[in-house]
């Protein structure tokens, strides 16, 4: 009877990467900077390494941002802004009305102010915000987010609770999710606010508005 032999009696250490040269770390550590058109404008974006998605403006983002209606004058906020591409959008269609981008990253609110200035926004406020905790009490026509997928239904519910709560009578909150999440995003929505739009269902994420009665 032959034996049996393992499949790798040896395994080949696992070596360590090699080392990066100087040059090669401070490309790294360098902005990533490109340009997007969004609605009306080309805006020029800062974004760096951990930010999501930091080399172009992600689908779901520009999805929410080609179908937001917002009215000049209007009041806005960003909840979840990364590196600004959602809330810099409203500010430019709101103006002179107010834009709060909030996130509870400091890199990524760092970058937003960064990227305001760079576009000559002037009616932005961006500051950290863990959800809606620091944002003034105030009432607002238009709230966007890009709701990241894998933060859990406590936090998605919480978050809506307080979309309401900030929300003028008639005032809208647009949500983008990967479209696996449109039916609970439904059931929430029409829970919550008594009712549901889904405004565009792209390949991989959808757009969904509730307004507050």
């Amino acid at each position: 009877m032959a034996l049996r032999m393992p499949t790798d009696p040896c395994p080949s250490p696992v070596l360590p990467p090699a080392p990066l040269s100087a040059a090669q770390l401070a490309h790294l550590r360098a902005d990533l900077v490109f340009s997007e058109r969004l609605r009306t404008r080309t805006f020029l974006f800062h974004s760096t390494w951990g930010l999501f998605s930091p080399r172009q403006v992600d689908e779901g983002s520009r999805l929410l941002v080609e179908h937001v209606e917002v009215a000049a004058g209007a009041c806005c906020l960003d909840v979840g802004c990364g590196y600004g591409p959602i809330g810099l959008a409203l500010a430019s269609l709101c103006a002179p009305g107010p834009a709060h981008l909030v996130d509870k990253d400091f890199v990524a609110v760092e970058y937003a102010r960064r990227n305001a200035r760079a576009n000559g926004l002037d009616n932005v406020q961006v500051y950290l915000s863990n959800g809606f905790s620091a944002v003034p009490p105030q009432r607002f026509d238009v709230i966007a987010s890009n709701l990241p997928a894998k933060v859990g239904n406590e936090l998605l519910t919480l978050m809506m609770v307080d979309a309401l709560a900030f929300l003028k009578p008639g005032g809208r909150l647009y949500v983008v999710t990967i479209s696996g999440l449109k039916e609970y995003i439904k059931r929430n929505f029409r829970a919550l606010f008594g009712n549901y739009t889904k405004v565009k269902q792209g390949k991989t994420y959808t757009v969904a508005m509730a307004v507050r009665p």
